[in-house]
This record gives structure tokens, sequence and C-alpha cells, in this order.
């Protein structure tokens, strides 16, 4: 009798050794880092500081947290809208053997793109994925590449223009010549603006150093200004805002941060929300998901979002309906 007690015992200290070993094992298989343990590493290339890239960055990394690679690697590189830079900082990631590599804005996917065809690219930002040369099939992937659109809803905007500005006529789209997104959008905007009997005036700068320039002719010739997802001229939205507060024209931009900059209104992409749901599909592929199995997300949640005090400064007065259906951000 007392032998069988020992037998249980010995039996019993045996089945809690085996779930001790066994139970953390299980739970790191449902963890969503690889089965081999190996460290996870992840490449971020941003085009350049401002508000909206900063804010998909942080949006794309809190989501990576999110789903379980808060242990992992992020080596992050911003290209400071330099191409040279873009092209060296996408070989390094590449030879750092990340697994999976997220460019935020246009000219960073096409960095990376140019730099590997194999590793796992994800797009945050892009307006237009096909013609910027990133992937032909946005419904299935057929290479390395895919990701997020922010390609913005130009009728949307255009429809808050005139309620706001109900004379408007005349409206000037300003564009950076060398961003395949930006050349892109002015067409879809020039198009849209024509079907709402408005003139769109285009004014393309070569660099940031043309839009002093640029925006002070341009400030003479229309009532109102529009800003696509222009990487270039984000990054000096300030020195375009020097201007057209002193000429009292307004600025209508395409993403929220741009309007806390001192944008009037925009019918904007929240562009952290935007970040989120690039990490959401860095960590599909992390998790084993093909990119073909993943289409582009072309993210269209829209809220108006309008400025006050700079409305204040231009002597503008926003209408009551506007005001009751948007965000106000002063």
């Amino acid at each position: 009798m007392k032998n069988r007690k020992i037998i249980i015992v010995v039996a019993l200290i045996v089945i809690i050794g085996l779930v001790a070993v066994i139970l953390p094992k299980t739970n790191s298989k449902s963890d969503a880092t690889p089965s081999n343990n190996k460290e996870v590493k992840i490449g971020i290339l941003q085009f350049v500081t401002h508000p909206a890239l900063d804010a998909i960055t942080k949006g794309a990394k809190d989501e990576l947290k999110k789903e379980g690679f808060a242990n992992a690697k992020i080596n992050f590189y911003n290209g400071e809208a330099d191409q040279s830079k873009l092209q060296t900082m996408s070989s390094q990631l590449v030879s750092e053997n990340n697994d999976v590599l997220i460019g935020i804005a246009t000219p960073a996917a096409q960095a990376l793109a140019n730099a590997t065809s194999t590793v796992p690219i994800v797009m945050g930002a892009v307006t237009d994925p096909v013609g910027a040369n990133l992937v032909k099939n946005v419904n299935k992937p057929e290479g390395n590449i895919t990701g997020v659109s922010d390609r913005f809803p130009v009728e949307k905007e255009l429809k808050l223009m005139k309620e706001i500005m109900p004379n408007l006529k005349t409206v000037g789209v300003l564009y950076t010549s060398s961003e395949s997104n930006s050349k892109s959008q002015v067409e879809s905007f020039s198009k849209a603006a024509k079907a709402e009997g408005l003139t769109g005036k285009t004014y393309a700068i070569a660099s940031s150093n043309d839009i002093s320039t640029t925006v002070s002719v341009a400030a003479k010739e229309v009532q109102a200004f529009y800003i696509g997802n222009d990487n270039t001229i984000a990054s000096a939205f300030n020195n375009v805002l020097q201007i057209t507060n002193a000429a009292k024209i307004p600025v209508f931009p395409s993403v929220d941060t741009m309007v806390e900059q001192g944008g009037l209104a925009a019918v904007s992409i929240n562009q952290r929300e935007l970040g989120i749901e690039t990490g959401k599909i860095a960590a599909q592929i992390l998790k084993g998901k093909k990119v073909s199995e993943i289409p582009v997300d072309f993210y269209d949640h829209t809220t108006p979002i309008v400025n006050t005090e700079a409305a204040k400064v231009l002597g503008i007065t926003i209408p009551k309906t506007v005001l009751d259906n948007s965000t106000n951000d002063k």
C-alpha cells in the first residue's frame, strides 16, 4: 500500500513537471513570432520627416506591438527626401536580413522595391500603387509588394471646399513634378474639379526650393489652394502657409496633420489609423501569410476636419452645417 502511494506521488510529480515544460512551449506556438524562435527583424524606411508620415510610422509600430511583435528588432531609417539616401538605406535594410520591409510614402516604397524582389515589402501611404510601378494587380499582388494606399477622395474634398466657399471658381493645385503619386492626383483633381464647375490651375515644383516663388505667383491667380498627398510640399508646408495666409488664400490639404498645422479644412484620412492598417498587413506576413494573399488596402475612412483658428486668420466664416459634421482642430 505504501509503495502504491509512493508510485502515485512520483507519477503526480512527473505529470506536473511535464505540464511545466509543455505549457510554455504551447504558448510559444500561439505567439506571433516564428516557431524557430529566431529574432524577428522589421525594416522601416520613411521618406521624410513631417507629422503625417511620422504618424503613419507610429501607427505601424504600435500595431506591430499589439500583434505580438513587441520584442521584434525594428531597424528604422529616414531618407529626409534625399533619393541617394533612400537607395543606400534600402540596400542597408536588405543586407540586415529583415523579415519584412515597410516603405512609408511612395519614394520610400519604390526605393525598397529597387533593392529587393524577394523580401516582402509593405507599402504605407502610396496613393497610386499601379502608377508607381509597385504592383500590377492590386487584388492579388504577384510580386513581393502589397500594403495600404491613401488614395484621396477628391470629390468629397471639392464638395467641402464649395460648401465653405460658395463663390469658389478657381483652385490652384500645388504638386511636385518628380512624385508619381502627386501627378496622378493632379489628374484626378482636375477631372473632378471640372465636373463640379471649377477651374483647376496646376503649379508644379521641382523641389522645396521652388515653393516660395511658385506659391507667390499662384496666389495672385487663384481663390484657394489644394494640396494632395505630396511629400515634398508637406515637408515644407509652413513655407506655403506663410505666403497663403499673407495673401488671405485658404489651403485645403488632404491630411489631418496639415490642417492641424494651419490648413483650413480637409476631408481627411487619419494618418495614424492608416499606419495601423499598414502594421496589420506586416503582421500578417510575419505570421506566415503570403503577399499574394493580401490585396492592397485602399484605405478610405474619412472625417472632415476644420481649423477654426485658420478661418479667423483668413477672415472666413465656416458654415454651421460644416462645423456640425466635422472635427474642429482649434
